[in-house]
């Protein structure tokens, strides 16, 4: 049974102002790091309904035996909620958490700055907005934050702690120091566009709805390729219709018109229509799936059961898919070794090559199967192909043989540049290396944002490193080619990085 820490016991007031879910759930952290904590909202009787909410969790902790009863009391006996702003005079912490509109925030701001102490550290926990336009109305802008939470709040570690462009550092130092003292994760970010996670996060979703729209393959068979092949713990329709339509397109609508219509963070029609028909996810029982009582889930395409290959010719090296040759050994697949290239030759010549950012019928060799990236071969449970124009049926059936032979599933889909791993795996490294070179954060915390904000298998920068920098602008270089509409280009920071490394060879 877990107790509350009682170091932090004498802690200072902490305000909560707005209490829907996330307020709730940032006062129940701050409660369980003894601190003493004020719940107002505007609405009458919202905040006292909130103080009960607050209360019904944690007996359920104490039902879970996750936390004594003798702390849940002390825990509440620490709750108030308040009526009247005034009351909130003696916070040394107060945290925002009201409705995304930048002149309500403000409004809230300013009023509270002639009630609270000079001394007093202002936070908006804003997922969209800018935090220096929050604070830009502000007498004292230097102690405005961002303290970004993600929900639920009590779980989730990651907390963004953003700098405005008037933030003191010594309050973001506060700040920092608060957060982890609360048993949370915290990163340091610049206020810029979705901050980090929303920011660096865009080309998981949008890649495969660009994807669907394509007609690569159907939701159900791109989130099984994303979560089996790429390692990822959710799709990106199953998460989107768990985080809702609505609110995922309207945080990737934001960003874009925040960086002025940057094409690499263009929205997808595709899910524009889904939220302008309503279908918002398991919030209103259909999204991309159907969500209704009873329905199932469709299954994704898995090719039927292929004979592999007698043996198979190893040109060069495959670069980030190199571990796929012990593996055929290991199944009892003989390969033997030629010095050039960057593919595998079945009996009949076809070749199979590592997704690259071309198509399979761009390949020069008229017989052409390309494979999409994996997170890691070995533990990869499926894998999806691609056969050019010119490739047999037979070709395209050994070539699943081949994968199957490894314990894969295999899916096969539309020939389009990039497939569906690599092209999102290509992205987000790439959004992270520009993220760094921008000033947006740290190395080490974008990393760490990405794993514990949205349970990332790898963190995007060090995914990169394990690739290859060169890899990655390459593939993005021939994604560019493909469609030079700018999604794609490879940003400046990547082009440096794939440069060093050259120099380093």
């Amino acid at each position: 049974m877990t107790a509350i820490d009682r170091g932090t016991a004498r802690a200072g007031l902490v305000a909560v102002v707005g209490t829907g879910t996330m307020g709730q759930g940032i006062a129940q952290v701050a409660l369980a790091a003894g601190h003493p904590v004020r719940l107002y909202d505007a609405a009458p009787g919202r905040a006292s309904r909130a103080a009960d909410a607050v209360a019904d969790r944690l007996g359920r902790l104490v039902a879970k035996e996750r936390l004594t009863a003798a702390d849940r009391d002390a825990a509440l006996g620490r709750l108030a909620p308040v009526a009247d702003l005034a009351d909130l005079a003696e916070a040394d912490l107060v945290v925002e958490a009201i409705l995304e509109e930048l002149g309500a925030k403000q409004q809230l701001f300013t009023a509270l700055e002639s009630v609270v102490s000079d001394g007093c550290l202002l936070a908006t926990n804003t997922s969209s907005l800018s935090v220096t336009a929050v604070a830009g109305v502000l007498r004292r802008p230097g102690r405005l934050l961002g303290l970004h939470f993600f929900n639920p709040a009590p779980l989730m570690p990651l907390v963004e702690v953003v700098r405005g462009a008037a933030t003191d550092e010594a309050a973001a130092d506060r700040a920092h120091a608060t957060v982890a003292a609360w048993g949370k994760t915290p990163v340091r970010c610049a206020d810029t566009p979705g901050f980090i996670v929303n920011r660096i996060a865009r080309p998981f979703y949008a890649e495969a709805f660009r994807a669907y729209e394509e007609r690569v393959a159907d939701p159900a068979t791109l989130d099984a390729v994303l979560r089996e092949s790429g390692g990822f713990r959710m799709g990106p329709f199953e998460l989107t219709d768990l985080i809702g339509q609505d609110v995922n397109e309207a945080v990737t609508r934001s960003v874009w018109e925040a960086l002025f219509h940057d094409p690499k963070f263009t929205p997808s029609l595709a899910q524009r229509q889904l939220v302008a028909s309503g279908r918002h996810g398991r919030k209103t029982g259909h999204g991309w799936y159907d969500h209704s009582e009873g329905a199932g889930r469709p299954a994704p395409h898995t090719a039927e059961p292929c004979e592999p290959p007698g043996k198979v010719a190893l040109h060069g090296d495959l670069g980030p898919a190199q571990g796929l040759v012990g593996l055929i050994e290991e199944a009892g697949i003989p390969v033997t070794r030629e010095p050039a290239g960057a593919h595998l030759a079945l009996p009949d010549g076809t070749r199979l090559s590592l997704a690259d950012g071309t198509t399979a019928t761009d390949d020069p060799f008229a017989a052409s199967v390309r494979f999409d990236l994996a997170l890691d071969y070995r533990t990869a449970t499926r894998v999806a192909l691609t056969p050019s124009m010119a490739a047999p049926e037979a070709s395209l059936r050994s070539a699943a043989g081949l994968f199957q032979a490894l314990g894969k599933d295999v899916s096969v889909v539309q020939d389009v540049p990039g497939m569906v791993v690599a092209r999102t795996v290509a992205m987000l490294v790439d959004f992270a290396e520009d993220a760094v070179a921008r000033g947006v954060a740290s190395p080490e915390d974008i990393d760490t944002a990405m794993l514990t904000g949205v349970n990332y298998p790898r963190g995007p920068l060090a995914w990169g490193r394990a690739l290859g920098a060169r890899w990655v602008r390459d593939t993005l270089r021939n994604l560019h080619h493909a469609c030079p509409t700018g999604r794609y280009a490879p940003s400046q920071a990547l082009i440096r990085r794939a440069a060093a490394d050259e120099k380093l060879l």
